[in-house]
C-alpha cells in the first residue's frame, strides 16, 4: 500500500496530471495534461477498470445505460445498436441482458464489477489499466473475475496493466510483473522468474509473506515480517527507499539511489531490471 500503483495506473490514462516524466503508447508520446479531446481520442483504446465496485458506478443510472455510455460518447451508435451491444456485453461477462434496467443497489460486489468489466470493454480497447479490480470482492469471487479476464485478454487480443497486491495473483494474470516500492521501481522481469527467483530483498519479502495452503509448511517456514515503517512520501530519504527496512542493507544504500540495472540470463539475454546495489 502507498507504493503508487493506482497513482500510476491512472497518470498513464490522463486521469491525473504528470508531475516529471513522458508516457508513450505505441511509440506514440501522449500528452503532458491531457485535453477534452485527448480523452476523447483515446478512451476508444485505453479503458480502466476500477478498484471499487460500489463507487465506480453512477447510483442514479441504470445499468444500460452505465454499460452503453461509451458506445453513445464516442461512436455516436443509434440507440438500437447501443441496446443491442449492451446486451451482449453484459451476457458476455455472465450476467442477463434483461438486467439493463436495474440499478447498482440491486447487484452484488462481484456483478458490480462485471458490470465495470463490461464498461470498459464495450469499445473494444487495446489496452486496459486494472486497478485492483478484485481486492474488494470476496475470495469465492475473486477466481470467477480473474478467469472472465483471462478469457477476455486471449479472445480480444488485449494488453492488461493488472495493479494488485498479491504477486500470486499477479504471477497467474501476467506475462511480465514489476515491483513498485514507495513509488519507485525496483525489479521487472518476466512474471514466473520475479515470483520465484527474486532479486531485489524487498520482492523476496514480498514472495516470501505469501502464506503456504500447507499447514505444517506454513508452521515451519522461518518469519519474513519487514522490520520497520515505511518512510513518508513527502519526505523521501536519500539513497535506496528500501534501505531502512533491508536486511541487506550496506553503506551505500542509504546514500546513493539506486538504478534499475540490466541482470543477462545464461544465455546472455537481458531479461531482469533490478534496483539494488547489490547487483552492481
Amino acid at each position: 500500500s502507498g507504493s503508487g500503483k493506482s497513482t500510476f495506473g491512472k497518470t498513464v490514462l490522463g486521469l491525473h496530471d504528470k508531475s516529471s516524466g513522458t508516457v508513450k503508447y505505441k511509440d506514440k508520446l501522449l500528452p503532458q495534461k491531457y485535453k477534452s479531446k485527448d480523452f476523447r481520442d483515446l478512451a476508444t483504446s485505453m479503458q480502466m477498470i476500477f478498484q471499487d465496485p460500489y463507487s465506480s458506478l453512477n447510483p442514479r443510472m441504470t445499468i444500460g445505460e452505465i454499460v452503453g455510455e461509451g458506445l453513445r460518447l464516442h461512436h455516436k451508435e443509434q440507440s438500437s445498436v447501443v441496446k443491442e451491444r449492451t446486451a451482449h456485453w453484459l451476457e458476455k461477462v455472465g450476467l442477463q441482458a434483461d438486467h439493463m434496467s436495474r440499478y447498482p443497489h440491486e447487484f452484488s460486489g462481484g456483478q458490480r464489477q462485471r458490470i465495470g468489466i463490461a464498461r470498459a470493454m464495450i469499445l473494444e480497447p487495446e489496452f486496459v489499466v486494472c486497478d485492483e479490480p478484485i481486492s474488494a470482492l470476496d475470495v469465492s469471487v475473486q477466481a470467477q473475475v480473474i478467469n472472465l479476464l483471462g478469457e477476455l485478454k486471449e479472445s480480444m487480443g488485449l494488453t492488461l496493466l493488472f495493479i494488485a497486491h498479491d504477486l500470486s495473483m499477479v504471477r497467474y494474470v501476467s506475462d511480465r510483473m514489476a515491483v513498485m516500492y514507495l513509488g519507485s521501481l525496483v525489479e521487472i522481469g518476466k512474471a514466473d522468474e520475479v515470483y520465484f527467483d527474486p532479486k531485489h530483498p524487498y520482492t523476496e519479502v514480498l514472495v516470501g509473506s505469501n502464506p503456504e495452503p500447507d499447514p505444517e509448511l506454513e508452521r515451519s517456514r522461518p518469519s519474513t515480517a519487514i522490520q520497520g515503517e515505511i518512510p513518508s512520501p513527502v519526505n523521501v530519504p536519500a539513497g535506496c527507499r528500501f534501505a531502512n527496512r533491508c536486511p541487506k542493507v550496506m553503506e551505500i544504500c542509504r546514500q546513493v539511489t539506486p538504478k534499475l540495472i540490466p541482470l543477462k540470463d545464461l544465455k546472455g539475454e537481458i531479461d531482469r531490471q533490478v534496483a539494488c546495489h547489490l547487483y552492481e
